[in-house]
């Protein structure tokens, strides 16, 4: 007896809702890569990885490490990373920084064809990273790349007792792939320095200097960020009670330079050890600290009150300050954004800003009100 239409119509649905899923489920497995399975491409590679460790090492941008000692002074490595139409390159540093650091980079040509190259990281500028240099010896015809289900598989064998731990991963910007005469690779887009146990198969992210970076962000925020803020809200809210404002005032902006200089010092230190390009912070950084030197120059010079004069000291010396507040602030979350602090940070420093700017608000209502 057949089944009447109305419970054969469900059914089909089911099935193909059923067959639907399955199929989504085997496209996703081809199009991603995973340390849960093994590797399985249509492209062979040199070497065959199965029993490789495996670790994701950069899960930003969905990077994945194969590796093995595979013979005597033999060290193995597949790096897997989605292809966005830029090269992805995996280092060997000695000490962390990309400068000085060896390297193997594979991208996949406007033509589709994929292509490797190992260079020299000699310095920050495209013409200081040579090709076909450094200190890597790579196993002749065991290395390749494959570029498959959206990814982009660099193979590759080095001769060495034991490969360095400090690992250094890039990304190169979409479309600016290395042209065939040159090699020359552009500016990365991002980038990040690891530390890796060959033994145990434990890779974390290693921030270099995490100390003076630390210390270089919290002096700048605490001194011209809040310090500076609330030396001003002294002297323009608790004039009454003179002359002990214009002691608190002087107090707390001579703290608030002396934190500040600092911090400058901190990261000019942070830049030459680490070898960024960080020019436009820095060049702000130094043009605040100009500021504030141009406003201690100020202190010594400060004209009496009956002096004529002392209205456009006046007029110079809140400008000034103002000004200071200001690029200083837009600094201190340009700096948060460049060294990668997180959310914290910014939301611990608006917080901070918030709250004062109330107070601020609450004082300047009284003042205008005419209440003590």
């Amino acid at each position: 007896m057949k089944a009447p239409p109305s419970k054969l119509i469900p059914s089909f649905f089911f099935f193909l809702q059923l067959y639907s899923s399955q199929f989504l489920k085997e496209v996703n497995s081809q199009s991603t890569d995973s340390c849960n399975s093994n590797l399985l491409l249509k492209t062979q590679l040199p070497f065959e990885p199965t029993s490789f460790h495996c670790l994701p090492v950069w899960e930003t941008h969905g990077f994945i490490l194969r590796y093995m000692q595979t013979d005597t002074n033999v060290w193995s490595f597949v790096l897997s990373a989605p292809n966005q139409n830029g090269y992805v390159g995996m280092g060997f540093s000695a000490n962390g920084k990309m400068v000085g650091s060896s390297a193997v980079v594979g991208w996949v040509g406007s033509d589709g064809t994929p292509r490797m190259k190992k260079y020299f990281l000699g310095g920050q500028s495209p013409g200081e990273v040579q090709p076909d240099e450094g200190s890597l010896q790579l196993v002749s015809l065991n290395s390749s790349i494959v570029a498959e289900n959206s990814r982009i598989y660099i193979a590759f064998q080095i001769t060495t007792d034991m490969p360095s731990n400090r690992l250094i991963y890039s990304v190169g910007p979409a479309g600016q792939l290395p042209s065939s005469s040159t090699f020359r690779l552009t500016q990365h887009q991002d980038q990040i320095s690891t530390l890796l146990d060959y033994n145990t198969g434990q890779s974390e992210t290693k921030t270099l200097y995490a100390t003076l970076r630390r210390t270089h962000g919290l002096l700048n925020l605490f001194g011209w960020g809040i310090l500076v803020p609330i030396g001003m809200i002294v002297a323009r809210y608790f004039r009454q009670w003179d002359p002990v404002w214009f002691y608190s005032h002087t107090v707390v902006q001579t703290i608030a330079f002396i934190l500040g200089f600092a911090g400058v010092i901190c990261g000019l230190v942070l830049e030459n050890r680490l070898g960024t390009d960080v020019d436009t912070h820095k060049g702000l950084g130094i043009f605040i600290l100009a500021l504030g030197c141009l406003q201690v120059i100020a202190l010594l010079v400060r004209p009496n009150k009956e002096a004529k004069v002392r209205k456009y000291w006046n007029w110079y010396h809140h400008n000034v300050g103002r000004i200071l507040v200001i690029i200083a602030i837009a600094n201190i979350f340009y700096g948060i954004h460049l060294g990668d602090a997180g959310t914290a940070w910014n939301a611990g420093f608006a917080i901070a800003l918030v709250v004062l700017f109330f107070i601020a608000a609450i004082l300047e209502l009284r003042m205008w009100t005419g209440k003590d």
